[in-house]
């Protein structure tokens, strides 16, 4: 038992780090204006689901999926960095044609309960991006080469910790109608275009990445 709680401790601290909820905290207010509690209640629910996920088929399937598609992960940094970069200069220059009549904004305000904004961005790239995907499925051959662990704490241990990033996940994005409160509208608008040019700059930084990994993996000068 012991063995375990050290094997998921070491993980923990591995992830949270490249996970950061708080982040991901920060992109939802600026992407949920609109929705009601129960809305974003349930995108954070489908948002830590989908984290889970996502490193459980990383770290047990990762490099399968991975080869059978020819992907790389500075292709797949690149591919983050656009969609991250796309969404935050949308936020960063939201439309703003819209008139402010009350039916208007009702329509606009149904149309938001249909968007969905628990995969991406919050699960993929921000929370489970390119960095994570790398991690796990580097441990995940690391641990098989090496065997650091029983074998039974192999198999439990990456379990655990995928189940207690998600509900450390949850339980800070289930803060974010709070914070909402506290701010007010304006905050909030204020917040959606900081965060939008936040997410702008970390999607060219993941761009550089992916270019830089390329120019690593194949060098053009000798």
């Amino acid at each position: 038992m012991w063995e375990l709680m050290r094997a998921v401790g070491t993980g923990l601290a591995m992830l949270l780090p490249l996970t950061n909820p708080v982040s991901t905290v920060a992109v939802m207010l600026g992407l949920s204006r609109g929705m009601s509690d129960q809305q974003r209640k349930r995108q954070a629910l489908l948002c830590s689901c989908y984290v889970f996920a996502i490193m459980t088929i990383a770290f047990y399937a990762g490099q399968a999926v991975m080869g059978v598609f020819g992907i790389t992960i500075s292709g797949l940094r690149i591919a983050g960095g656009l969609i991250v970069g796309f969404i935050g200069f949308r936020m960063l220059f939201p439309d703003e044609r819209d008139p402010p009549e009350v039916e208007h904004r009702s329509e606009e305000l149904q149309l938001r309960q249909k968007q969905d904004i628990a995969f991406i961005p919050l699960a993929m790239p921000t929370t489970a991006g390119p960095g994570t995907i790398a991690l796990l499925i580097g441990t995940a051959a690391t641990m098989a080469d090496e065997r650091p662990f029983a074998p039974w704490v192999m198999q439990v241990a990456p379990v655990v910790v995928f189940v207690l990033v998600s509900v450390i996940l949850l339980l800070c994005l289930r803060s974010a109608s709070a914070i909402i409160r506290l701010l007010g509208q304006s905050g909030v608008d204020a917040l959606s275009r900081l965060m939008g040019f936040l997410l702008a700059c970390m999607g060219v930084q993941f761009v550089i990445n992916g270019v830089l990994d390329i120019i690593q993996d194949y060098p053009f000068v000798n």
